[in-house]
């Protein structure tokens, strides 16, 4: 089986914060399914970064770049080559956090770049009621005024959506970014899994950061989302183990723009592989492997792991993370934040 093992590289140019955090998520990561690491922007910093990209864009391809909001996903275009093991991706904190002028700069700019808006949108009560307060609107309605729906727009959390806004989603070809255990919690309630998949719109499987996850456990928000999702929608067909493994693999890539080079095992794409063991009692006796995947293994059962080719988890044992140095460098911070 393939996993989603893109590395997301953040709006600040760098592979996450430089936090214990991150590095624990890295470790995680190579001794799971390797998942998605991104990170947002609560101060909206990285907005002098992307300026200066956007400018290098706009000498190597033009001034023109600016009237192509919303569209860079659409037709195929990229206004800066990327090498898909390092896809930029703007993360903004949720909209009703950010200043208009901000949001109407990241539209501009993710536009230019041709990158992913990656932000937390309707995941509260108290978020959407904060935003009817503030500008009269809810956040979907507010951000599709300001032009940021599309291809490109990666909607994390999604939970409380009206009919006519998952109907919003899909008519703009939006993503969702669904967090189960997240969700849970924190008390943000259920989204409606089954409902947008039926409206057409993409979701894929995230981990949301380890203040609100802990686990960081691909196979354990796969089994979540299949489960919740059956009894959110009252239907033990909604989200079947092959859709699951699908959410956690294949569409993540596809709302990433890369479901060309990564997401499933194919000719031309990168050969990013991981074994799982599945001959131990908890998954005997196994007559379909994806269903043992999805409701019966977890990470304890991954034995090797191969990412674009190259082994990185040999026999359960990491070949390219130092587990010892990254465990004294959490207790060094642990006991840093403790004294502070």
């Amino acid at each position: 089986m393939t996993m989603n093992t893109t590395l997301v590289i953040n709006a600040k140019g760098g592979v996450g914060k430089s936090t214990i955090t991150t590095n624990l998520a890295s470790y995680f990561a190579a001794r799971d399914i390797a998942t998605t690491i991104a990170d947002f922007d609560p101060q909206g910093s990285s907005l002098n970064w992307l300026a200066q990209r956007s400018s290098e864009a706009r000498k190597i391809h033009g001034a023109d770049l600016s009237s192509r909001i919303g569209g860079g996903f659409a037709n195929g275009k990229r206004a800066i080559p990327r090498e898909t093991r390092q896809l930029l991706i703007d993360a903004p904190a949720g909209p009703s956090r950010l200043l208009l002028q901000d949001l109407l700069a990241r539209a501009q700019y993710a536009s230019e770049l041709d990158i992913p808006i990656h932000t937390h949108v309707h995941e509260t009560t108290a978020e959407i009621a904060q935003s009817i307060e503030q500008h009269g609107m809810r956040p979907l309605s507010r951000l599709e005024g300001l032009g940021l729906l599309g291809p490109s727009l990666i909607a994390v959390h999604a939970v409380h959506l009206q009919a006519d806004e998952i109907d919003l989603l899909a008519h703009h070809g939006c993503h969702v970014a669904h967090c189960p255990s997240s969700n849970l919690k924190l008390a943000s309630g259920f989204a409606p899994v089954r409902s947008l998949i039926n409206a057409g719109v993409n979701v894929g499987i995230g981990s949301d950061g380890a203040a609100s996850n802990n686990r960081l456990d691909m196979f354990s928000e796969m089994r979540l989302a299949a489960l919740l999702a059956k009894a959110v929608s009252n239907d033990a067909t909604a989200v079947p183990a092959w859709e699951a493994l699908e959410m956690a693999t294949l569409r993540p890539a596809r709302a990433l723009g890369l479901e060309s080079t990564i997401g499933t095992l194919a000719t031309g794409k990168f050969a990013d592989l991981v074994a799982v063991r599945l001959a131990d009692v908890h998954t005997s006796p196994c007559y379909d492997p994806v269903s043992q995947l999805v409701y019966a293994a977890g990470r304890e059962d991954v034995s090797h792991v191969w990412v674009n080719g190259r082994l990185v988890v040999d026999n359960r044992n990491l070949t390219n993370l130092n587990a010892d140095a990254i465990m004294a460098r959490a207790a060094f911070w642990r006991n840093r934040m403790a004294v502070a």
